[in-house]
């Protein structure tokens, strides 16, 4: 039986090959997931162009040109730092969508303002951008990050289904 995440993954690869879109990830605290659940299907080469895993501030400097300033000013965990991930992802890749994730999965980490299952999320590509904050219940790291994924390939198919309703 097919998982959520396979479901999901495997959707979002259709969607994507029947619009001729290539995807990008930017990802800190799933480490890779995303880009994982989207290449463990066979065929994924056809929509996946690459992943960036930024997990330290300065990999997200570096590899997707995230303004330092903007995260001193709102932490790595913050929409303006998920936005400018994915168009960083979006500017330095082949891909005409991008997603970013940065949160907090715990167990450390969290504070009054920012607690643990705290997320950000951010789409992004030629229309612009899509920004989302999730508060998931703390049920564990592994938990926090695997709904992390299915929210993240979630907006992916939901942006590939509007571009089939406006096309």
């Amino acid at each position: 039986m097919m998982s959520e995440t396979e479901r999901l993954a495997t959707a979002v690869l259709d969607a994507a090959a029947a619009h001729g879109i290539m995807i990008a990830t930017a990802e800190s605290c799933t480490g890779g997931m995303i880009a994982a659940a989207l290449t463990d299907i066979a065929g994924s080469s056809a929509v996946v162009d690459r992943g960036f895993v930024t997990y330290s501030n300065e990999a997200k400097q570096e590899m997707l040109g995230v303004d330092p300033n903007l995260i001193d000013a709102h932490g790595a965990v913050s929409a303006e730092v998920a936005e400018a991930m994915a168009q960083g992802a979006l500017a330095r890749s082949q891909a005409a969508l991008s997603v970013a994730v940065t949160g907090i999965a715990g167990p450390g980490g969290a504070t009054q303002a920012k607690p643990v299952g705290l997320v950000y999320l951010g789409l992004a590509d030629r229309d612009g951008s899509k920004l989302e904050g999730v508060v998931f219940p703390d049920e564990g790291r592994a938990a926090i990050r695997r709904a992390t994924v299915d929210k993240a390939l979630s907006m992916i198919l939901e942006r590939l289904a509007n571009l089939t309703k406006t096309a």
